[in-house]
């Protein structure tokens, strides 16, 4: 197997929210039904985590009949999400099969246009709503040796680059490797729309305990889900994450004192 250099990526950016005039006879304006999902990385983690505002949370897996993720990685993404969350009105899951995107490898202004495109599940009322499109081309920021996996970019989009995934393991005969992969690109982004680590600059813990400053809005503890080699791997490190993954035969966890308490601090189990 080529050697790469393995990233998954977060984006930070200041959202505006658009309105549009009802007509031109008065001053009453409407807002944009997608407002509430254009805003910046990590605002809506306590949204999502706790019942305060929001009694339940859908959340729409997008992809095409090629590029569908594992039933496994599906199955354990649901699971996954239900042991965080608090939510009295439930939590439900929307499978939105959709064509391939042309234009790849894709910009993330392409993934937001097409998520414009292709989103069916808006958050409305007490309904927050989440939007993880599993792509069918690669990222724009992949090089010779260096290939990105997934990126958080608004408070509840993820896109997982399901081709990338899908080629880098193309020559491994364990067939469990690839929803292993599939998952903890998953739940490693999922953490970053949650607000770990330090998104926003609300982190719990002191400046240096939680999140590691020489590998910023990333965990400190090797094992976490969310510690920076999860997300960034060395040319030469590629087949030992792969390996890693063969002994393991799981995807890494939440550390308990640090990623955990952070996310319990903003209502989550």
């Amino acid at each position: 197997m080529k050697g790469f250099k393995i990233t998954f990526s977060i984006l930070l950016f200041v959202s505006v929210i658009f309105t549009a005039c009802k007509s031109d006879d008065n001053n009453d304006t409407v807002e944009d039904p997608r407002a509430e999902n254009l805003k910046a990385l990590g605002t809506s983690a306590r949204d999502i985590l706790s019942d305060e505002t929001y009694k339940s949370l859908t959340v729409e897996l997008a992809y095409t009949n090629n590029q569908k993720p594992s039933q496994q990685s599906i199955n354990a993404f649901k699971a996954f999400i239900l042991e965080r969350v608090n939510k009295s009105g439930g939590v439900n899951f929307v499978e939105t099969v959709v064509t391939n995107q042309p234009g790849a490898p894709f910009t993330i202004a392409e993934i937001r246009d097409i998520e414009t495109n292709i989103r069916t599940q808006y958050t409305v009322g007490d309904n927050i709503a989440l939007f993880v499109y599993f792509a069918s081309g690669s990222s724009d920021n992949d090089t010779d040796t260096t290939v990105t996996l997934g990126t958080a970019y608004q408070n509840t989009s993820v896109v997982v680059y399901q081709n990338t995934l899908i080629t880098i393991t193309a020559d491994e005969t364990n067939p469990d490797i690839l929803p292993l992969l599939e998952s903890t690109t998953l739940h490693h982004e999922f953490g970053h729309i949650l607000g770990l680590v330090n998104i926003q600059e609300d982190d719990i813990h002191p400046a240096g305990v939680h999140e590691d400053l020489d590998h910023p809005k990333h965990c400190v503890i090797e094992d976490c889900l969310m510690y920076f080699e999860a997300s960034n791997l060395g040319k030469s490190q590629v087949e030992q994450m792969i390996e890693r993954l063969k002994q393991r035969a799981n995807v890494p966890q939440f550390d308990t004192e640090l990623c955990l308490a952070d996310l319990q601090a903003k209502g989550g189990r």
